[in-house]
Order: C-alpha cells, then structure tokens, then sequence
C-alpha cells in the first residue's frame, strides 16, 4: 500500500483509531519499523543523542537532518516520514525558515515537516502550507529550549501556562498545522487540547487522550542501559544481548576461532603451484 496521505491519516482522528508515530533514524530499522505496522516515522533531531552522541539536541545541523530523512525514506514505501527541523534551522528569518522545510521535502523525500515553536511561529506555518509544505507543531516541552528550562521539565503545570499551550494549539491549527506533538504536558491538558482542535495529536509523555503517540526507538527497544525515560515504555532490552554478541565476536576472534572454513573462500586445485603461505610467526620468534 502507498504512503498514507494526510487527509487518511486526519481521518482517523474522527474514526477513534489511534495513530502511531515510532521515530527512525537509519534505514534498517526504519524498514522493521514500517513491516511491523508504524503509521509514520519520525526523523527527530533526537538522533543527536541516539546515534550522534551529543547531550543534547542543539548540535544537529540540517545537513545532518537531510541525511538521516534520506535513509528512512529510501528504505521505506507505506509509512509517512516526517523530518524535524534542527536548532537554528527556522529562527534565522523566515525565508530561511521556510527554505530548510522545503529542503527536508525537495532533497530529503519526508512527507512532512515538524519544528518545536508556538503561537508566535503562526505566519512560519502559514507560509508553509502556502507553499505545500505539511507542517506538524511542536508544543509543550521542547527540546531545543533545555538550556533555557535547565533540562527537561514538564510544560503547561499551572492553569496559565495550561492556557498558553492550549492557545498555542489553535494558533497553529488556525495558522495550517496538520498535526500537533505534545510533549510532556499534564494528562488534563493534553486531553483539552485534543478536544479543541481537529487535528490529530500525537502525545508523549502527555498521557492517553492524544489522537496518537510517539517514542523514541532506542527507548522502546531498550537500547540505552543508562536512560530509561518515565514516560517511555520499555517493550525489549536489547542492550545485554547485543553488548553479549559483540563480545562473544571478540572472544572468537582473539581464540581464532573465527573466520572457519564456512564463512573462507577456498581456491582448491586453482591455485595449485601458488606458493602456500608460511604459518604465522609467534611472539618468540620475533624476538
């Protein structure tokens, strides 16, 4: 089946079906991720700290983006891509802004573009959707503000604040965003949110009132022995094996019990009169 378009996808905010959002940064498991039913894939500036090893989201660039967005692309055909917009990506100037959303599209394949920002990124939106860019907002806790929030606090906790996102919300769908993420924002919240627009909304960390969730890969699939985020759900813990795997490799390499004459290409009477190797030198004789 083609990629889902996104009037099928807001469809089934009206359906009650559920949406899912699983991120991918690579195309071997962005491939997994579409054969085991994920509606759209994200290509979060998270790859920062997944596979890039940053602290944090604020190094990666667009070209980083682009990169990572090509490779999901190119290894999938049914799931919507969706690439986010990095640090320092779209608060240049709106020209700017606008050019790297259609770059992540143009030169990348996504389907959509997702950038964290409020009401105030209003006229951003709309100039977007004019020039047929699919916008998917970003409230609540947003990443790229750590260093202002002094980590990664929850949003919208008092009934101010609680207002602000919800009239973030509007803004934003009123602007041409196709779809909401709310991020770590209180159950009631996001619940309110979800009632008052009509587009779908994707949670994490912001309960199960949203239209769809999203998690972060390396969460769901228990890669990182050292973050185990609260609001993820831990459905393997792949690290132990694979770390068990990698070891047992070196184990047989160092034993020489590896490569065997099963994964050896053997030349047999073609090479005969070619001059056999000489058996390998111990340290003692290289003394």
């Amino acid at each position: 089946m083609p990629r889902p378009t996104i009037p099928q996808l807001q469809s089934r905010v009206t359906s009650g079906e559920p949406l899912v959002m699983l991120t991918a940064y690579d195309s071997t498991f962005a491939r997994l991720a579409e054969a085991a039913g994920i509606d759209f894939l994200l290509v979060g500036d998270s790859v920062g700290m997944t596979l890039l090893g940053h602290a944090s989201t604020v190094p990666v660039t667009m070209d980083d983006m682009l990169h990572h967005t090509r490779a999901v692309v190119r290894a999938t055909q049914n799931a919507h891509v969706v690439c986010d917009l990095p640090f320092m990506s779209y608060h240049c100037g709106e020209d700017e802004a606008v050019r790297n959303a259609g770059r992540a599209m143009q030169e990348a394949g996504a389907q959509s573009v997702k950038f964290e920002g409020g009401a105030r990124w209003s006229s951003f939106v709309t100039r977007c959707t004019d020039a047929g860019i699919p916008i998917m907002g970003h409230i609540g806790l947003r990443p790229q503000q750590s260093s202002l929030l002094g980590g990664y606090p929850a949003q919208g906790r008092t009934a101010e604040a609680a207002e602000q996102l919800l009239d973030d919300a509007l803004a934003l769908e009123a602007a041409g965003a196709w779809a909401l993420l709310l991020e770590k924002m209180p159950v009631e919240v996001a619940a309110a949110i979800t009632q008052h627009v009509r587009i779908p909304t994707i949670g994490i960390g912001s309960g199960p009132h949203c239209s769809g969730q999203v998690q972060v890969m390396h969460d769901v699939l228990g890669l990182d022995e050292n973050f185990r985020p609260r609001h993820s759900a831990q459905y393997a813990d792949l690290a132990a094996p694979i770390r068990e795997a990698f070891a047992r490799y070196a184990n047989d390499v160092k034993a020489r019990s590896f490569p065997t004459d099963k994964q050896s290409v053997n030349g047999g009477d073609a090479l005969a009169g070619f001059p056999m190797p000489r058996p390998p030198r111990s340290s003692s004789t290289l003394l």
